[in-house]
């Protein structure tokens, strides 16, 4: 799947833009790939973002929300999943 671009910012910094493959979220959700992008694109699933601070600095945790249910996955500069936690059920 092609990577999900999220534009990361806060008061502190200018936006940075960290892309994550949107496959386990949309996995973890209980959605198709092209459902989850569908509606992403609509802007039915939320998404939080996150800077770390202090010992989590350069990390970002990114929280999908869909109809109750959560996918999060925290990520590193690059875009890589360190860890995740989600699941299909509501």
């Amino acid at each position: 799947m092609k990577a999900i671009a999220l534009q990361l910012a806060d008061a502190d910094t200018s936006p940075a833009s960290i892309e994550i493959d949107g496959a386990q979220a949309a996995a973890s959700l209980g959605l198709e790939v092209s459902a989850f992008r569908q509606l992403m694109h609509d802007g039915k699933v939320s998404l939080l973002c996150e800077r770390g601070t202090g010992e989590d600095a350069g990390l970002w945790r990114a929280t999908f929300y869909y109809e109750g249910r959560r996918f999060r996955a925290v990520v590193d500069g690059h875009g890589h999943i360190l860890h995740a936690t989600g699941s299909a059920s509501p």
